[in-house]
């Protein structure tokens, strides 16, 4: 199959959209499943934040205001055909030209810093954004933008079990990880579960269970049935809309898995706010 050429300037357009996007709208999967959620939460006060949040929402999205006023590190999932030539930049060079355009143009606020251990100078554009790519077939590329807050992020977990632990460590490591973050992450929460691979490998499992549609089962069945089974004791600690009771922590819990290596059962946690910002492009 011939090449097909991208311009990278393309690239940098649709960055710089996705960012401002990403920040003003929430995706209707997510605003559906916390009105869902709205009606079913039994508590009082719990509901009232739910309706406060999609109230939040709606006023982000038709004045063109960021949902949060954290911004977000910016991660980028690429998804790039392998027939697919791109001309004038380099992919990488591409996409943080996007990111410092849709960052400035949009007044988002700029949260990244350099020398993060010691002076965090703020590199005032939000670059660089954190980007993970994948060659597939095909002659497109697939660009998911979702900004990540620092307070979400900020509970990620890292678990390395042994495989003796099995089904029952990774349930344990999940509930250990999500209970411990309590308030902080914002919840109701989305909760992404990387199973597998190595350690950096479970990590990025982790980070793409995040952008799938919400509450969309996983294609093998024993793993529908571990994010079923996640959910409900997720739900069952009482945690509740921000942290003030109640059954809704989270809103869902979506596993990805990958063959590991016969003596480890690494397990990664990557923990969205209910802001769960992501938008997609292919070009």
């Amino acid at each position: 199959m011939a090449q097909r050429e991208i311009d990278a300037s393309s690239i940098t357009e649709a960055v710089a959209g996705l960012c401002q996007e990403a920040n003003y709208f929430l995706p209707e999967d997510v605003t559906g499943a916390l009105r869902d959620a709205a009606e079913k939460e039994e508590s009082p006060l719990g509901r009232e934040i739910l309706k406060q949040i999609l109230e939040n929402a709606e006023i982000a999205a038709s004045e063109r205001l960021p949902l949060c006023q954290d911004c977000g590190c910016a991660v980028v999932l690429l998804e790039v055909g392998q027939d697919v030539h791109v001309g004038g930049a380099g992919v990488q060079e591409a996409v943080e030209a996007g990111v410092r355009r849709g960052y400035t143009e949009g007044y988002l606020r700029k949260s990244m810093v350099r020398q993060p251990f010691s002076a965090r100078v703020n590199t005032k554009d939000n670059c660089p954004p954190v980007i993970h790519t994948k060659i597939v077939p095909g002659d497109r590329m697939k660009i998911v933008l979702m900004p990540k807050g620092g307070g979400s992020e900020n509970m990620s977990r890292l678990i390395m079990l042994v495989p003796g632990q099995a089904r029952q460590g990774v349930i344990d490591a999940v509930l250990k990880a999500v209970d411990e973050a309590g308030s902080n992450p914002c919840p109701p929460v989305i909760v992404g579960v990387g199973v597998g691979g190595t350690a950096d490998k479970a990590v990025v499992l982790a980070k793409e269970a995040l952008v799938r549609t919400l509450g969309e089962p996983s294609p093998d069945p024993e793993v529908a049935e571990l994010e079923k089974e996640l959910l409900q004791k997720i739900n069952a600690l009482g945690i509740g809309p921000q942290g003030f009771g109640g059954r809704t922590t989270a809103l869902a819990v979506h596993v990805e898995v990958f063959p590991c290596h016969i003596a480890s059962l690494p397990v990664a946690v990557s923990i969205q706010c209910h802001s769960a910002r992501h938008k997609e492009a292919v070009l």
